[in-house]
């Protein structure tokens, strides 16, 4: 037999398919793997994996990488933890065919990104001119990990319609603009997305100057819209991947429609809805999600799937700046304020804080946030004081309302002032019955989104981290679910372990499962003087290989990651 470039000795190794791990070397030559059986000889270079689990790469099915991958195509965040392939194009958000101003006003303020930074990255970087020179593009970068995409449906509104109209209620695109739309999702296709993203969810706005206070263009969309290009996606066996409007149960009723076979006779629409998550606002949210799920897929004959992400939903905040304010009328009016000096002239008036209060006081009705000042830690402020104690703390020591004392300090503070709460996935015995679920898939990580709100870049790794320290369902079990299980769902050419394949492999160190995964931790943004949260647990990832090169190691990324190392590339789905 032919000399290795790479043999992985000795450890644990699961194939992804949910099959039992076995102890074995795991060979790999020219970017592939040639043989897993033990005792090969060495190779160029040789991991000793004793003690530790050998895995197919994990795979992240809900980033928003778009900006991120033109300018840092290392995605490094990613693979120090074991991801060897993300999906971006999200939340009917991608860069293909609209304009530069148009991406940063969609990205910027839903996904709390930089306007200046996704508006510099598409402008600097576009080459392409339609999907398959678009991904010809992403393909030709010196890629850290292999990514795929969706197509998204606000940026072909834009493209078709233009901004002003595309995020005008009263609007509707007329048929040739609807045959135009259909025409780029085929493209698209063609190129290899993985399908259409969309969104319903009425509290993601606009950024910039021009329509600051509108919705994302795919929810002024009408269900016949949603319609024509879902009988593209159903044609062509692709995903439909959408943010439902959680309010409103008529609309989840038309997503499981959309996605029923059996009963119309017709071939399922693969959905992917956010999110399965156990809600302190409402503790029965997630068992009936799980539930009509399972009657959808079961009496329907959908193909229907719940993302989940498998840890607790921990969120910062600095002042008010976080998304869950979107989803009540003062929040929102407040967040259309950018201007500082503005802002706490709102912030300050007494009227205005009636209504933050009463909306505050609301216990009753769909939402997101539980709205309990007693349940948010301070973290960081000027006034030391205040730190480690909850906004009732402050109201209490100054004979005030718990909203009033969040706003005195973010009138006196800003964006100083920075908090913390915990607004789903607090009970382990739910989140364990959840991620056993068919029902649901592992996902909902926002990788390269919400810089300084939250961090589950290593979701996954976390998750094996809480199999392993559970035991609630066979490690075997859970590697597949975060591996083949999403690859041939999704229809990638990824999560598996076999002879032939291609070289993307995860070395887990359970040694290194210390508890550190969720602990705070901010570094660089790349390319910027931005700063974001990110998770850093070294120790658990002794090396993650993508395309037969060896990218990272217990904390060390190689020479050119990043940069002049070409290890990534550009999945297509089939």
């Amino acid at each position: 037999m032919a000399g290795f470039d790479v043999v992985v000795r000795g450890g644990s190794v699961y194939d992804g398919t949910g099959a039992a791990p076995v102890s074995s070397d795991v060979g790999v030559r020219d970017g592939t793997i040639v043989a897993i059986e033990p005792n090969l000889p060495d190779g160029r270079r040789t991991i000793d994996a004793t003690g530790t689990w050998v895995i197919p790469g994990m795979i992240d099915v809900h980033t928003h990488y778009d900006a991120e991958v033109l300018t840092s195509p290392g995605l490094g965040e990613s693979a120090r933890h074991g991801v060897t392939a993300v999906v971006f194009g999200n939340c009917s958000l991608s860069t293909v065919f609209a304009e530069a101003e148009d991406c940063a006003d969609m990205f910027a303020r839903v996904e709390a990104l930089p306007w200046d930074v996704v508006n510099d990255a598409v402008k600097e970087h576009r080459t392409w001119t339609d999907p398959r020179s678009y991904a010809e593009a992403i393909r030709s970068k010196p890629l850290g990990i292999n990514v795929a995409a969706f197509i998204g449906h606000s940026d072909i509104r834009v493209a078709v319609m233009g901004l002003g109209r595309a995020v005008h209620a009263d609007v509707r695109p007329s048929a040739s603009e609807l045959d135009r739309m259909a025409a780029m999702l085929e493209q698209a296709l063609d190129a290899g997305f993985v399908g259409l993203s969309t969104i319903r969810s009425s509290f993601s706005k606009l950024e910039g100057k021009r329509f600051p206070t509108r919705q994302l263009p795919s929810t002024y969309a009408t269900w016949a819209e949603y319609r024509r290009l879902n009988t593209v996606l159903r044609t062509r066996n692709r995903v439909h991947q959408s943010t439902p409007n959680l309010t409103s149960r008529v609309e989840m009723v038309r997503y499981f429609a959309q996605s029923a076979g059996r009963l119309f006779r017709r071939r399922p629409l693969k959905t992917s809805l956010l999110s399965a998550a156990d809600i302190k606002a409402d503790r029965t949210v997630a068992r009936a999600a799980v539930g009509a799920a399972w009657a959808a897929n079961r009496l329907g004959g959908a193909n229907l799937r719940w993302q989940h992400l498998p840890v607790p939903f921990e969120v910062y905040a600095d002042g008010i700046d976080l998304v869950i304010f979107e989803e009540f009328g003062s929040g929102s009016a407040a967040l259309n304020i950018r201007e500082v000096l503005a802002r706490n002239e709102l912030l300050a008036d007494e009227q205005y804080r009636r209504s933050f209060r009463k909306d505050l006081s609301k216990r009753f009705g769909p939402r997101v946030w539980h709205r309990d000042l007693a349940d948010a830690e301070i973290v960081g402020c000027p006034d030391a004081a205040v730190v480690g104690k909850s906004f009732a703390d402050i109201a209490a020591e100054r004979g005030i309302t718990a909203p009033d004392a969040l706003l005195d300090l973010t009138v006196e503070h800003g964006d100083k002032l920075r908090w913390r709460t915990t607004i789903a996935n607090d009970r382990d015995d739910v989140l364990d019955w959840l991620q056993t679920s068919p029902m649901v898939q592992i996902g909902f990580a926002d990788s390269g989104a919400h810089l300084r709100n939250m961090a589950f870049y290593n979701a996954n790794l976390r998750l094996l981290e809480r199999v392993h320290a559970r035991g609630f369902m066979p490690l075997e079990q859970a590697v597949h679910r975060v591996t083949a299980e999403l690859a041939d769902w999704y229809g990638l050419d990824a999560g598996r372990l076999a002879v032939g394949k291609r070289a993307d492999l995860a070395v887990i160190d359970p040694a290194g499962f210390d508890g550190s995964s969720g602990r705070y931790a901010e570094s660089r943004f790349p390319g910027t003087g931005v700063h974001r949260m990110v998770n850093r647990n070294d120790a658990a990832v002794a090396a993650t290989m993508v395309g037969g090169h060896i990218v990272y190691e217990y904390g060390e990324f190689a020479p050119g990651f990043g940069s002049t190392l070409h290890a990534g590339t550009f999945l297509t789905a089939s």
